[in-house]
């Protein structure tokens, strides 16, 4: 009856339509990691971003160096 969400794994991640985002909100400055395609614009949302650790916890699962912050 309930059921977890499936989130997107790392497999799952097309390095060549993808690329990892960083949503903030303005108002109250929650943050969002997620993988959004290229091509349609469509978010995905991976995990929510309360510390730095959890921050490079999402860099280490999906091996980049910078994500891109948007508003």
């Amino acid at each position: 009856m309930f059921r977890k969400k499936k989130g997107i794994t790392a497999i799952d991640y097309d390095r060549e339509n993808m690329k990892p985002v960083l949503k903030c909100s303005i108002c109250n400055g929650e943050q969002v990691a997620g993988l959004k395609d290229i091509h349609t614009g469509k978010f995905q949302e991976v995990m929510l971003i309360r510390s730095a650790a959890d921050l490079e916890k999402f860099k280490a699962m999906y091996q980049v160096e910078e994500v891109m912050k948007e508003y």
